[in-house]
């Protein structure tokens, strides 16, 4: 229980006022989200409930928010429509059993203690995924905007649906959507905190109870079931297990990056401890809790866990409160939801999805780094284009490329000393030499079978092209902190076409755990440890020992 223990007592009634305020924005929004995943309005509600509730009492993080989430929903989406039609009891069953699935994964994640494969999914990518989903999810919900019929399927499809069944628009439906979006686009310029879709959803239910709106052609809700949700275990055909893996797989993995991000952000953000691996767990358990009480996949989700912080919210105990408010909408008052136009939850969603679009971070991206901003356009395209699970199999492609383009061509730089003493790094292309016949040579990543053409090719290259001609080359291995077996023989190739052109290899600032391979590899019995410095400083000094010993031992010339 360290997610709520301890807490002051000053503090309880800002925890309670919290979790009251998160329901408040919670609720219409996780209806939403339903739109989104294809399932029965009332299930969103049960995802803050059993599920957020367990992650309180698990969880190691104060401040993770446990619920329906965009992504996962939209992933849900993208691969269920071929087993089951969207909101039957078959199709709440697959969501159900993908969300014991994920748990299973994110079960073994945490017992493993793999959580650092979070951080294999770059923020780049992230932007990129996400902006994608936001594009998607607006776009599918402009066809309920307008009255008009459209599939669950991949932007494209919904787009040609939009344009295929423009005769169905209906200019009421219309009118009240845009309507919605005005109303909470003006209430969050003045207040942010108000939860105004909540408003907009209170004030669509009286319209709806009080007016005809269905004479107009505005469609309803219709009947939500109310009371807390069943416990039972979901029952898919075995055959469909295999499908539901690959699904489970993109959930899990979103699941993974965005809470553990999350959980990091506010534990540096308050100079608090918290554990992925006990949270992965916390997790794994949630969507147990979220599969066998009738709903879908809950992940730790950046936008709910910000409505808590900003609204006073410092433990889990607001999502306890939470939950109590919640429990009493579900047992006492469902029934009102029966009026509420699906348009007003399909324009609550549309914003969900544009403020998913982060146009910020992808700016920023194209003046800062743009060829990460490529990437991030790859990924969102991917998600736009080929639907939500293929892009995030491609957007983690994406993430190792990025991450094998910063190691495979590294940033490598000769060192030399400064007039203080310093040693700075130079480029390349400068030829420096930290002394006369000696150039120390930075290789600026690990060492592995991917770059070590490059190592190799620079080394030797710098021995050939030095003026004046060099005695010794020592690679400074300060930034080396592992070194593969084909590395390994890449150093004994490039000792020995040292050694030909009468050019001595040695090394400095190796580390422990690279020492200790160099020495199984017998690469240090080959160069002699001998030749193995500390440092730099120590490289030079035994340099200059080394020219006054070969002075000394020069022969005299006579002259006489």
């Amino acid at each position: 229980m360290s997610g709520i223990l301890p807490i002051k007592k000053s503090q309880l009634p800002l925890e309670i006022i919290a979790g009251i305020t998160f329901a408040a924005l919670a609720i219409p929004e996780v209806m939403g989200y339903t739109r989104i995943a294809g399932m029965p309005v009332v299930t969103g509600l049960y995802t803050i409930l059993l599920p957020m509730l367990v992650f309180a009492f698990l969880g190691s993080s104060r401040h993770l928010v446990v619920g329906a989430d965009s992504a996962t929903a939209a992933i849900l989406a993208s691969g269920l429509l071929i087993y089951a039609i969207p909101k039957s009891p078959e199709y709440v069953a697959y969501a159900g059993m993908i969300a014991i699935l994920s748990a299973g994964m994110l079960l073994l994640a945490g017992i493993f203690r793999l959580g650092f494969i979070a951080d294999f999914l770059s923020r780049t990518v992230l932007i990129g995924f996400l902006t994608g989903v936001g594009i998607q999810i607006s776009i599918g919900q402009i066809g309920g905007m307008a009255g008009i019929p459209t599939v669950m399927d991949g932007a494209v499809l919904q787009i040609y649906y939009l344009y295929d069944g423009i005769s169905y628009l209906n200019l009421p439906t219309v009118f009240l959507s845009l309507s919605v979006i005005l109303f909470i686009l003006l209430a969050k310029l003045f207040e942010r905190r108000i939860p105004a879709a909540l408003i907009a959803v209170i004030l669509a239910i009286i319209g709806g109870f009080l007016f005809n709106p269905e004479a107009l052609g505005i469609s309803l809700l219709g009947n939500v079931p109310g009371g807390l949700p069943e416990i039972s275990i979901p029952v898919v055909p075995l055959q469909h297990i295999p499908g539901l893996i690959s699904l489970s797989i993109a959930c899990f993995l979103v699941i993974l990056t965005q809470s553990a991000a999350t959980s990091r952000a506010y534990a540096l953000k308050y100079a608090e401890k918290y554990n992925e691996n006990v949270d992965l767990l916390a997790l794994g358990f949630s969507n147990i809790a979220a599969g066998i009480s009738g709903t879908f996949v809950v992940n730790g989700s950046p936008t709910k866990t910000e409505m808590v912080d900003s609204a006073g919210g410092r433990t889990q105990l607001s999502q306890v409160a939470a939950v109590i408010v919640v429990a009493a909408v579900l047992i006492f008052i469902t029934k009102p939801l029966s009026y509420l136009p699906g348009a007003v939850l399909s324009s609550v969603v549309f914003l969900i999805g544009l403020r998913l679009i982060d146009i910020k971070g992808m700016k920023t991206l194209h003046s800062q780094r743009p060829v990460e901003f490529i990437v991030a356009v790859i990924a969102a395209a991917s998600v736009v284009t080929f639907g939500v699970w293929e892009g995030i199999a491609i957007a983690v492609v994406f993430s190792v490329i990025a991450h094998l383009r910063h190691s495979y061509r590294p940033l490598n730089s000769l060192l030399v000393q400064s007039p203080s003493g310093a040693w700075r790094p130079t480029l390349l292309s400068e030829g420096r030499q930290a002394e006369e016949g000696l150039c120390v040579y930075r290789f600026g990543s690990n060492l592995y079978f991917a770059n070590e053409s490059l190592f190799t090719r620079e080394v030797v290259t710098l021995a050939i092209t030095a003026k004046p001609r060099l005695n010794w080359l020592c690679v400074s291995a300060a930034n080396i902190g592992d070194i593969d077996f084909t590395s390994a023989e890449a150093l004994r190739e490039v000792y020995l076409e040292l050694k030909i052109r009468g050019v001595a290899l040695v090394m400095c600032d190796v580390v422990e755990p690279v020492l200790n391979e160099l020495i199984k590899d017998g690469f240090v019995d080959l160069i002699g440890n001998e030749n193995i410095f500390e440092s730099a400083n120590d490289v030079i000094s035994e340099y200059r020992n080394y020219l006054k010993k070969i002075e000394i031992d020069a022969p005299k010339v006579n002259v006489s």
